[in-house]
């Protein structure tokens, strides 16, 4: 994998003009005393919290408190924004996932502080993969290895631009997001993966950016569009993540689980999103 793409350079540049805003945008999460949060979040069918592990402490790690015995866990790995190392600043909206049967993986221990970068993404992916066999791991046949998507907010989201010529990867997501410049047309000629945008509206610092992407995608790749009028931070401090947890939800199990009805909120004139006055949505290639 490159380590020079324009997604990695432009990254530094978010971190710098962008930090001292971000952080100021989203709570903290939870006191990371102990190893696991035993209070259960998220809506979906699992209790779900996060956990640290020592084979990768640089992360945290959401997931159901209790792993399903017949439900291969799809992984997500999450890059936060202003690329800030504290794995409990999305906790809300990461936990929401966790809670829908996915094992996720956060950049930062749960409250860290300094700087990531896009290989942290890659290094939960391989975790996981490496979770899932090795002989006395907790995870041994949990986890879906074949479903596996990489996702980021503002920062982040550059972060997952980085390393999404990974063909392991089943889809990318950015949240708030998109590259500072277009003056090459083919900087997103490396996207292989069915992809999607969601933004905060035209009071997003990042809105015009994301479109620009949206323009310049590879021809014939599958991608959505969402708008969402609530500005670069959007919903992700509410309960489950707001607005944001319930269709990044929905995401993630149409594209990780084949779920049909969560697809409905994505594709077909009368899509969900086509048809909420709360978003404004548009689709190509689904």
């Amino acid at each position: 994998m490159g380590t020079s793409t324009p997604a990695r350079r432009s990254a530094a540049l978010l971190t710098g003009t962008l930090l001292a805003a971000a952080l100021v945008g989203v709570p903290s999460g939870a006191a990371a005393s102990a190893d696991v949060v035993e209070v259960a979040g998220g809506s979906g069918p699992h209790e779900a919290g996060y956990v640290t592990d020592r084979r990768l402490p640089a992360h945290t790690v959401y997931r159901p408190l209790d792993l399903p015995e017949d439900e291969p866990l799809p992984i997500v790995a999450w890059g936060n924004g202003a690329c800030r190392a504290d794995g409990t600043w999305f906790e809300n909206i990461l936990t929401e996932f966790a809670s829908h049967g996915f094992l996720v993986i956060a950049n930062g221990r749960p409250d860290g502080s300094g700087s990531t970068d896009a290989e942290m993404l890659i290094e939960s992916v391989d975790w996981a993969v490496d979770e899932n066999t090795r002989l006395l791991s907790e995870y041994r046949g949990h986890v879906d290895t074949e479903r596996i998507a990489v996702m980021g907010q503002s920062c982040g989201g550059l972060e997952t631009y980085d390393v999404a010529d990974d063909p392991r990867i089943t889809t990318t997501v950015i949240w708030n997001s998109g590259m500072f410049s277009d003056r090459d047309p083919g900087r997103l000629d490396h996207l292989h993966a069915p992809i999607a945008y969601f933004t905060g509206g035209p009071s997003d610092i990042a809105y015009d950016n994301a479109l620009n992407d949206w323009r310049d995608l590879p021809e014939g790749l599958p991608a959505f569009m969402g708008h969402l009028d609530v500005g670069h931070y959007g919903t992700f401090p509410e309960p489950d993540g707001g607005e944001y947890g319930r269709v990044g939800s929905a995401w993630l199990r149409w594209q990780l689980k084949d779920d049909t009805e969560a697809a409905g909120m994505f594709v077909g004139e009368e899509c969900g999103l086509c048809v909420d006055p709360e978003w404004d949505a548009q689709s190509k290639n689904l």
